[in-house]
């Protein structure tokens, strides 16, 4: 097994490399990149000088003294090249794709990320500011919809055809097609003071005076404010690990070996956790790592507009609109290396549920 994680963990680095190189190869092509915005800026405001001065269609060019229309770039009319190198420069695009693409993965193994082009702040920096908003989101979300799935999974399983399957799957089907967002929606009006109950705080993870709190305070504080938001994520996402532990319980239940375990005297709870319990879980602890970076970095974004938590997923949203490169593929990177570490580790516990999986035997 040792050697199994040595060469996952080698195979980290060339992923990544992929990773990165098909992404930047796409943003090469990609228009409205951050030279074009400077340049539209610039463009805007020569434009609004005219107005106010009441000058000729001309006079944009003639301020800046020269012609950019032989330029790479949209907007680049008008504009003097001495300017727009400078420009290049301030972004780093003077120098040629191949060199920036080394640079920057030479960079990215130390864990420079640079600085971000709009925010005067190191990448990193800004990474671990919006960091425990994500965590904190994608932590409790991921263990709470483990803890409704599994149990109510196993109990559909049970008592598969039941009044109680039957009721819990409605339950299922509505969580399945309402998305979390409109849950998020829906629990702000009733308890956040839309419409009834002003019960739980709508605004950030903490309160604004959590620095002169008690430590008791800080962490109902803090799970307070985890309520509507944490709630609404959970709603909208257990139902397809409900269904998917419910599924794996009824095929191992209908194999020959539990008939077996329970001509041996063993009682329903004896066969059920100590037979299929082990080999039923696999599919769902195989979907743990995928859950938990999809809940971390994909799921919450809106869920973070919603209750104005500033965190990676509106982070990375920002980054694309705004065209701010370094920041986007730094939260690429950082992704990245999260899901393929989190790959390994599903691996591992695999190995740990049933020790008979030996992918070292298997050559993965």
């Amino acid at each position: 097994m040792f050697s199994y994680i040595l060469r996952r963990l080698a195979l980290i680095v060339p992923t990544l490399f992929g990773i990165l190189l098909l992404n930047f190869v796409i943003i090469q092509f990609a228009p409205g990149g951050p030279v074009e915005q400077v340049l539209a800026e610039l463009q805007g405001q020569a434009a609004g000088a005219t107005a106010r001065i009441g000058g000729g269609g001309d006079a944009a060019s003639a301020g800046t003294g020269g012609s950019g229309g032989d330029s790479q770039y949209r907007g680049a009319d008008g504009l003097r090249p001495d300017i727009i190198a400078e420009i290049e420069k301030q972004f780093g695009f003077d120098k040629p794709a191949h060199e920036r693409f080394v640079l920057m993965v030479r960079d990215y193994l130390m864990f420079d990320f640079g600085d971000s082009y709009y925010r005067d702040i190191a990448v990193i920096d800004l990474v671990i500011e919006k960091l425990p908003v994500s965590i904190s989101l994608g932590l409790w979300t991921t263990l709470l919809t483990y803890l409704v799935s599994i149990p109510l999974g196993i109990s559909k399983a049970v008592k598969d055809g039941s009044r109680f399957d039957s009721w819990t799957s409605f339950a299922v089907v509505v969580g399945n097609a309402i998305p979390g967002f409109l849950f998020a929606v829906l629990l702000i009006v009733l308890f956040a003071g839309g419409r009834y109950w002003d019960v739980f705080p709508l605004r950030g993870l903490t309160s604004d005076n959590f620095d002169e709190l008690s430590t008791f305070e800080q962490i109902k504080d803090y799970f307070w404010h985890l309520v509507l938001p944490v709630s609404s994520m959970v709603i909208g996402g257990f139902a397809g690990l409900t269904l998917l532990t419910k599924n794996a319980f009824l095929d191992q239940i209908r194999l020959q070996y539990v008939e077996t375990a329970r001509s041996k005297g063993l009682n329903e709870r004896q066969v059920l956790y100590g037979h299929v319990f082990r080999n039923a879980m696999l599919i769902v602890i195989a979907g743990f790592p995928s859950a938990f970076i999809g809940i971390l970095f994909t799921s919450s974004l809106l869920i973070e507009v919603i209750f104005s938590l500033d965190g990676l997923g509106l982070l990375g949203f920002e980054a694309a609109i705004n065209r701010d490169y370094p920041v986007i593929f730094a939260t690429l990177y950082i992704f990245t290396l999260l899901a393929l570490v989190m790959q390994l580790i599903g691996d591992l516990v695999y190995h740990w549920v049933d020790p008979r999986i030996d992918f070292e035997a298997r050559g993965q």
